[in-house]
């Protein structure tokens, strides 16, 4: 029984559902149905549905990693209590405090993983819808057989099939070499943009205390690490399955821009500059991070001071009104 089969059934067919519902919509636009452009767009439109579906997850995640780090010297304090202390009781003892604090205060340490395990079997059912079509092979949904073969058989600009990878071209007898350049440029778009989107959280937004912190030193090590993975892996991709990755690489690189920009962490440096160009525009920030009121509010208002008016005598009274 093939488990794993099972459990993307229902991914496969809800990616079938949407790939073909844009494949039909840029058809009706005027788009050639077999063209490798029109199911290349498809795939993005999928990947953008995907991505906003996903939106909830990563305000969750945000709002989670606010309180990672306020509940960071509490977590810190176990860990000193424990520091050097390797016996079974001690460790027992710490991981029982540390998840209850973790229940205590809400906080999943997880939760940062979870857009991109939610990500995976989408991915990995794009790969098997890819694969299976290919071969001209119906789907387990909307992709019909005729639509199978149309998508197996399209290609980029009529050279670059989208099924094939840079492995497969390089295998081919004769080797693709266009296949390959694309495939090339795809991988190192990437790896690019995966490597940019952790290094803005990293230089940026991140406070001096979790810069201090030994997990700082293993990000670190994690974002020259990663986009090597991507590199290497990213050859047997497909360049259908590439373009679903690059374009989810583009929107995380871009919702981390407006994140940080918008919803900096507190103490960080993105959160100084967030600081100094709303005091620019004369407004106060409270330490959260949200915005208080303007300069011009802040201010006290100036007592309103009344003229003491002098009484005067009926003769004094007469003069006036007659030289008016």
């Amino acid at each position: 029984m093939d488990i794993i089969g099972t459990i993307l059934w229902p991914i496969k067919w809800v990616v079938e559902l949407i790939l073909v519902a844009f494949h039909w919509l840029f058809s009706q636009i005027g788009l050639d149905p077999a063209a490798g452009l029109t199911w290349v767009l498809s795939i993005v439109g999928l990947t953008v549905v995907v991505r906003a579906a996903l939106i909830p997850i990563f305000v969750r995640q945000i709002k989670n990693q606010r309180r990672m780090l306020e509940v960071a010297p509490q977590l810190k304090k176990i860990q000193d209590k424990y520091k050097g202390k390797k016996d079974q009781f001690s460790r027992e003892a710490m991981s029982r405090e540390t998840m209850e604090l973790y229940k205590k205060t809400g906080t999943n340490p997880l939760s940062s993983c979870l857009p991109l395990l939610l990500q995976m079997p989408i991915f990995f059912s794009l790969f098997q819808v890819l694969n299976g079509a290919q071969s001209g092979h119906a789907g387990v949904g909307p992709l019909n057989e005729a639509l199978a073969v149309q998508f197996g058989g399209a290609s980029l600009f009529g050279v670059a099939p989208l099924h094939q990878s840079f492995q497969g071209a390089m295998n081919a007898n004769p080797p693709q070499v266009v296949v390959m350049v694309i495939a090339a440029v795809m991988v190192v778009l990437m790896t690019g943009s995966q490597f940019l989107t952790q290094l803005q959280i990293v230089s940026k937004n991140m406070s001096p205390e979790t810069k201090a912190s030994p997990q700082f030193k293993q990000q670190r090590i994690l974002l020259y690490l990663l986009p090597f993975v991507f590199l290497f892996s990213g050859f047997a991709f497909p360049l259908g399955v590439m373009f679903y990755w690059l374009t989810s690489n583009i929107w995380t690189m871009g919702q981390q821009f407006l994140v940080i920009r918008n919803m900096p962490t507190p103490g960080s440096d993105a959160a100084k500059a967030r600081e100094a160009r709303l005091a620019k525009k004369g407004k106060l920030v409270a330490q959260d991070g949200s915005i208080v009121l303007s300069v011009e509010e802040a201010q006290p208002a100036k007592p309103v001071t009344t003229q003491r008016v002098q009484p005067v005598n009926k003769n004094r009274a007469k003069k006036q009104a007659g030289k008016k």
